[in-house]
């Protein structure tokens, strides 16, 4: 049944399944077909099998080179000329520039200034000229429209456009092209692109072919749009917190991607920061694939119990542009959330010999310390005690409370401390 209070976006201006067939032809030569790889362990976690679509290994690190290289390719000799501009702090921005190279495009980045160095140094190494304006997205994409309203240039939108939506689309034909008997499909959402492009797909091929096929989204709970969206039955803004999925990081929906996805995206489903660090671990260490944050959030929602067995599962890794910096700081929370690296508190008696103690206690219990602060200072301290924080490496949570569990026989008093 048609919402009337959501955005009437004319029926002609959405992709339909020929369009999506159409850009795979555009972009043959220019995206990858990128790898389809199962995952044992998260089979055995949801109880069907589960495959993984490598985009993390997609040219630029993302999938958005499909809907800029298609949007890009659309334009014409008139347009090519004066250039186009887009705003974006990572995968588009690089998307973007490399489209423009390949088609010969004069190409203008607006970012935001502190953006990460390696996508800045990506970006600019496509060709394009990158301009350091604001400290948000949001304003880098208001001087982009003002640049582009200054000099004729295209702006170019990283998910509400067409053309951009089939790029993104052809994921779903290649998904069924590797898995054709899958059953569900888990997908990230920003402002909805991708998915959008997806669920036309995957979900005009099953129709055609008589069965039904499930789209799932997900979405970081500290910029999760879609749900207020849906609930409201129209695009809503958001009041959106920091988050490490920082590539979804989208206050409101698309007014192109949200009918879409309110027809045919199943569910939407939310996690939160430490289900992520923990899905970019298991990745990382199972699957041996590096997967930034915002294309990890599929992964997440298996391993947070989010998505239910309904058959076959396809999870979209939809990039793996992250920071160095940033994974040792995520590998480490996710380390903390799967307690495999604790804190322990223990007040002591300030005589020799006790740090001696509780480092046997640790090392009989078969865990590992890492990092130690024995003080004499601080509050709470009474005199002759001290206090002693150890960061210890644990296997897991039984690991960790067996630990726990040894430095009380030992007639120790330890507290988990956060970390």
């Amino acid at each position: 049944m048609t919402d009337t209070t959501a955005p009437q976006i004319p029926t002609a201006a959405i992709p339909t399944l020929a369009d999506i067939e159409a850009a795979r032809t555009t972009i043959a030569g220019v995206a990858r077909v990128t790898p389809m790889e199962s995952s044992q362990y998260l089979a055995e976690l949801l109880g069907s099998p589960v495959h993984l679509k490598c985009e993390n290994l997609q040219r630029t690190g993302a999938y958005k080179v499909r809907g800029a290289y298609n949007r890009l390719s659309a334009l014409t000799p008139e347009q090519r000329a004066k250039g186009v501009v887009a705003a974006s702090a990572g995968n588009h921005a690089q998307g973007v520039a490399f489209a423009a190279r390949a088609l010969g495009i004069p190409a203008t980045i607006f970012t935001p200034v502190g953006v990460a160095l390696p996508k800045l140094q990506a970006t600019r190494h496509y060709g394009a000229e990158v301009v350091l304006r604001g400290h948000s997205v949001e304003e880098a994409l208001s001087a982009a429209k003002d640049f582009a309203h200054r000099t004729g240039a295209v702006f170019i939108p990283p998910f509400d456009h067409p053309a951009v939506i089939a790029g993104q689309g052809t994921l779903g034909l290649e998904i069924l092209d590797q898995v054709p008997d899958a059953d569900t499909v888990v997908v990230p959402i920003g402002g909805g692109g991708v998915i959008a492009g997806i669920a036309l797909a995957v979900k005009g091929i099953a129709e055609q072919q008589g069965r039904t096929i499930r789209v799932i989204g997900v979405q970081a709970a500290n910029a999760a749009a879609y749900p207020s969206s849906l609930r409201a039955g129209e695009p809503v803004t958001v009041q959106t917190t920091p988050t490490i999925a920082d590539g979804i990081a989208v206050a409101r929906p698309g007014d192109m991607n949200f009918p879409i996805i309110r027809d045919l995206v199943d569910e939407i489903v939310t996690v939160t920061e430490d289900d992520v660090a923990r899905a970019l671990l298991v990745l990382l260490e199972r699957a041996k694939l590096v997967v930034e944050a915002a294309g990890a959030v599929g992964v997440a929602a298996i391993m947070a119990g989010s998505v239910r067995d309904t058959g076959k599962t396809v999870v979209l890794l939809s990039g793996g542009n992250i920071d160095p910096l940033m994974m040792e700081r995520i590998i480490t929370r996710g380390l903390v959330a799967a307690s495999r690296y604790i804190g322990i508190r223990i007040m002591l008696p300030d005589r020799p010999g006790q740090l001696a103690r509780v480092a046997q206690v640790i090392s009989d219990a078969g865990a590992n310390v890492v990092e130690v602060l024995h003080t004499r200072h601080g509050q709470g301290l009474v005199i002759n005690e001290v206090a002693l924080d150890l960061s210890v490496e644990a296997r897991g949570p039984e690991h960790a409370q067996e630990v726990l569990g040894r430095l009380q026989e030992a007639g120790f008093r330890p507290e988990m401390i956060e970390r």
